[in-house]
């Protein structure tokens, strides 16, 4: 008794070759294959590149938030004071830092004064809001002292103020020029409340990677803003530095605990959550966008494969005729629309991924052929387009495309294997 072959046999596979590399007189079932292959690869293309560059946007948008700004804020509720006003100052804000700071997962602590001014220079203007911090205390933000396009010098801090790059150009001043910072809250006289002026020179010059940032933000010394925003001996608020940021929400209760309960606590979560979990939801919404591309696509296999079917009725009636299976028919017409979805799926991981490792020339030609202007950091928030390739989201492109040219290859197969042979072959 003859054995059965199994499943997958070398003569399916070479039929199947066969098939897949007819030539144009024999069908144009070649020409078919080619646009099911490149319909494939453009819609995986497209698939990774918009996943890398989601990923990248929100990997970027977090990196200078924490970069630049605290994990943890805490700040008072408030008290009356004699006079009815809500007083929200940090008296003890030095004995409060060192409790907050032996909190296990806090990796530093520094009291800051905060406030809203204009800045002059030269007939220009701009609102800024001031950050009275201590220069041991700024060492600490990775964003303002190592930002890429930061200069100046750091050390003598406490002989000035550090602007950001967005506050320098707005002005048009450097390192070394001098501004004048001018509050409305300034000195008490019995005629009322003048504003205070005063100049300090430029010893730095910020870069946090975030336009909102360098356009708006100035550090002062801890000890200088107490003086010009009438803070003596006082603090706004604590900024907390966390190990693990992501983590913040499982540690805001130990904060709570040891801040105690007039104190609220703001986390970097807090802040922009909001913002973050609309990204969320717009990368679910592209990837069912893209998804529906990809289907698309996969659709020219079913319509190549038809056509195969239908060109190829006479060689299924002499193969089936001579002993093959319905199985194997079935078979080897699955093989011409996997391998098609297979080689497909494959060029398009490829130049998703060489889009993505070479999104910065890309986009630098694409803006060099716009004439300039495509990307707006004022709206974006972030000078330029990043991009983040993600094994996750590779693995999830490549398994839609192939699962997705897998399933749509059945059907046409099944319409294969079940042709009847006589009728096939009745008019040959």
């Amino acid at each position: 008794m003859r054995a059965t072959p199994p499943p997958f046999a070398a003569h399916e596979w070479m039929i199947a070759w066969r098939y897949l590399r007819a030539r144009r007189a024999e069908g144009g079932v070649s020409v078919m294959t080619w646009i099911s292959i490149i319909g494939i690869t453009l819609a995986v293309f497209a698939l990774i590149a918009t996943l890398a560059v989601r990923a990248g946007f929100r990997a970027e948008f977090v990196r200078t938030i924490l970069g630049a700004n605290a994990h943890v804020t805490i700040y008072s509720g408030g008290v009356v004071d004699a006079r009815g006003r809500i007083d929200r100052s940090l008296r003890d804000y030095d004995a409060l830092a060192a409790r907050i700071a032996a909190v296990p997962g806090v990796t530093h602590v520094a009291p800051v004064v905060r406030g809203q001014v204009m800045i002059s220079s030269r007939s220009r203007n701009a609102g800024v809001e001031v950050v009275g911090i201590r220069s041991s205390d700024l060492a600490a933000l990775p964003g303002i002292v190592g930002g890429a396009g930061s200069y100046g010098d750091i050390d003598r801090f406490d002989e000035g103020i550090s602007i950001g790059s967005g506050v320098a150009r707005a002005l048009g001043v450097s390192v070394g020029d001098r501004v004048r910072l001018i509050s409305p809250d300034g000195v008490r006289t019995p005629m009322g409340v003048s504003p205070r002026i005063k100049a300090y020179e430029v010893v730095h010059v910020f870069s946090a990677g975030r336009y909102d940032i360098d356009r708006t933000r100035v550090y002062m010394p801890f000890a200088e803003a107490q003086s010009f925003f009438n803070r003596e001996g006082a603090a706004d608020e604590l900024e907390l530095r966390v190990a693990d940021p992501e983590a913040v929400d499982a540690l805001a209760p130990k904060l709570q605990q040891a801040a105690g309960e007039r104190l609220r606590i703001w986390t970097w979560r807090d802040a922009s959550g909001g913002f973050l979990r609309a990204l969320d939801v717009e990368d679910n919404v592209m990837f069912v966008i893209l998804s529906i591309l990809v289907l698309i696509a996969t659709m020219n296999i079913v319509s190549g494969l038809i056509m195969l079917v239908k060109n190829k009725g006479r060689d299924i009636g002499i193969l089936r005729t001579i002993g093959l299976s319905e199985g194997a028919v079935l078979r080897v017409f699955f093989i011409c629309g996997a391998f098609t979805g297979l080689i497909g799926t494959a060029a398009g991981v490829v130049l998703g991924s060489l889009f993505a490792l070479y999104i910065d020339p890309i986009f630098s030609i694409v803006n060099w052929a716009m004439g300039g202007g495509v990307w707006d950091p004022a709206i974006r928030g972030i000078y330029a387009l990043p991009a983040e390739l993600r094994l996750a989201d590779v693995l999830r492109a490549v398994g839609l495309s192939l699962g997705l040219s897998f399933v749509i290859t059945i059907f046409p197969a099944r319409r294969a294997a079940r042709l009847n042979p006589v009728e096939a072959l009745r008019y040959e």
